[in-house]
């Protein structure tokens, strides 16, 4: 029936809940952001995840970037793939106004039988002493 999200609560002492909240300032985010990637990051490396203060990562795991690393994204970048999303979306739709289309002539096909499809290549069996037209018929000639 599709993804639904669901709900976790737990109890955390107030500084572990204030610090939480200082890193999702940090961070520029929601804390219930903090928390989905950190459960995201959990599943993905099926619970093994180990949580370690900064202070105590070595130096060589550490540059002089900010961790999460930020990069700078090009306006341009941003509004392309905003416009592809949109493209693809719009697409999306269209398929399927097509397969609903395309299943409408099946079922009148069906209701209405095969006795009004005319098969060209049936049509087309080298008879060339009587040509089928399709349209009006010029048998006047002065036209």
């Amino acid at each position: 029936m599709g993804n639904k999200n669901k709900t976790i609560s737990f109890r955390v002492s107030q500084e572990k809940f204030e610090t939480l909240r200082d890193i999702a300032e940090e961070r520029d985010i929601s804390l219930s952001a903090v928390f989905r990637d950190y459960v995201d990051m959990l599943v993905a490396h099926d619970g093994q995840v180990e949580v370690i203060p900064e202070h105590e990562v070595s130096d060589s795991d550490t540059t002089s970037e900010s961790f999460p690393p930020k990069v700078e994204v090009p306006k341009s970048f941003v509004r392309e793939h905003e416009r592809l999303e949109l493209e693809a979306e719009h697409l999306r739709e269209q398929l399927k106004e097509h397969k609903q289309y395309v299943t409408q002539l099946r079922q009148d096909l069906d209701r209405h039988g095969k006795k009004d499809i005319v098969d060209l290549d049936e049509l087309d069996d080298g008879e060339e002493e009587s040509p089928y037209r399709i349209g009006s018929s010029f048998e006047d000639s002065s036209l």
